[in-house]
């Protein structure tokens, strides 16, 4: 049963929100890796393990979560996610007072869980909100609100929390944010989807005729036989940890390795998310003339080349390219999310789970590559090298990975 086009598309834009919602979020971790290497008095390395509390949620929470998602519905799991990211928000006021760096990981933790369930929940439901062959384009229009979100964390939230250094503020204004977007989820009638309608037929059959509603897997691991889908995980693994190595180490690259001060700094990491932005909605204009698998291809060759040259250069050189990875980035994640979930019907939500389990990939690619830049301070840019690797998986996908076994 599909939902009527006004359901549909009240929906979207409804979910569309959650995607820049979340993009604050995440975006926020590179600006307070340079922050907490300050105010806690961290290496490199050390402070890189932001990145590592917040994304190893994706690793431990996406399975528990599809099983709620499974139970209840994509609504119930998004209204809670916001409220549990808005919990951890308002944490950062008393956590300011104490500045123990164990803490603030902790909360970091607690605030990407909620966002977990945000991602579990919104991307599958935004690929069965409509014509199955036009789901890639419809994520990548939801990405390129991320892609928004994104530029307006690192272009002024950044200088809000690297500016007056009371990012406690920054993060309780975004708490209500959240709270005030759970409150509209809350009273907004969302459309069931053709999966979450099945479970009511049963559910209501069952109530009917008094017996015992009929046992339905709340997650299936069998899911990961499947070969695209199976690809599809081990690709967003890579990309992930790719882009998150890119994005979280950019102020950093800047300041402590290529001169740069820090407003002009986050003025280039403001750029560079416009730069990413761009990709998304150029992407998603052109996935309408050419084929997602191909337009991943090409664009995760190009980041090849692109590593490469920082890789062989670093600097000021380095910063350039950085801007030509940022746009070619942009469409990687939702195609390649859309291209593995192509298929799946009843497994959409398991298949979703994996699929964000392997942003844990920003709990580990983003250290690699921060500990070589420690390790060799005069050749830190061959660290570099570990996002190139990471691209040549995505451009496989785009090849051959994608690839449905009927």
């Amino acid at each position: 049963m599909k939902p009527k086009n006004n359901n549909r598309r009240l929906a979207l834009a409804l979910v569309f929100v959650l995607f820049f919602l979340w993009a604050l979020s995440s975006n926020l971790l590179p600006t307070m890796i340079r922050q907490l290497m300050n105010q806690c008095h961290l290496n490199t390395f050390e402070a890189s393990f932001t990145e590592s509390a917040y994304w190893l949620a994706y690793f431990v929470c996406p399975i528990p979560i599809a099983m709620f998602l499974k139970r209840f519905s994509y609504k119930a799991g998004i209204i809670f996610g916001l409220c549990l990211a808005a919990t951890g928000a308002f944490l950062f006021f008393p956590a300011s007072e104490i500045n123990i760096y164990g803490v603030y990981l902790a909360i970091f933790f607690v605030i990407a869980t909620g966002m977990c369930f945000l991602e579990t929940a919104a991307n599958p439901y935004v690929t069965e909100l409509g014509n199955p062959e036009t789901a890639p384009r419809r994520l990548n229009l939801a990405q390129a609100i991320n892609g928004l979100g994104a530029f307006i964390a690192a272009m002024f939230l950044s200088k809000a929390v690297l500016g007056s250094g009371r990012f406690s503020h920054v993060y309780l204004t975004l708490g209500g944010v959240l709270v005030l977007t759970a409150g509209i989820f809350v009273f907004t009638r969302l459309p069931k989807t053709a999966d979450e309608m099945e479970t009511m037929r049963r559910r209501q059959a069952a109530r009917t005729s008094k017996t015992k509603v009929p046992h339905t897997k709340l997650i299936d691991f069998s899911v990961l036989r499947i070969r695209h889908l199976r690809w599809g995980v081990i690709a967003q693994f890579f990309y992930n940890g790719g882009q998150t190595a890119i994005n979280s180490l950019f102020l950093v690259y800047c300041c402590s390795y290529a001169g740069i001060g820090e407003a002009t700094a986050t003025t280039l990491f403001g750029i560079y998310m416009l730069f990413f932005l761009l990709g998304r909605w150029i992407g998603t204009a052109l996935m309408g003339r050419f084929l997602p698998h191909n337009m991943l291809l090409v664009y995760a060759l190009a980041n090849v080349l692109l590593c490469l040259v920082i890789a062989v250069f670093g600097g000021l050189a380095g910063v350039v390219c950085m801007m030509g990875v940022s746009f070619f980035m942009s469409i990687i994640y939702p195609t390649q999310f859309s291209l593995a979930l192509a298929g799946l019907d009843e497994q959409t939500k398991s298949g979703s789970a994996f699929l964000v389990m392997a942003i844990v990939g920003n709990a580990m690619i983003p250290q690699l590559t921060a500990f070589i830049m420690h390790k060799f301070p005069e050749t830190y840019h061959i660290a570099y090298l570990v996002p190139l690797v990471c691209f040549l998986f995505c451009a496989y996908y785009g090849w051959k990975g994608y690839k449905r076994d009927d």
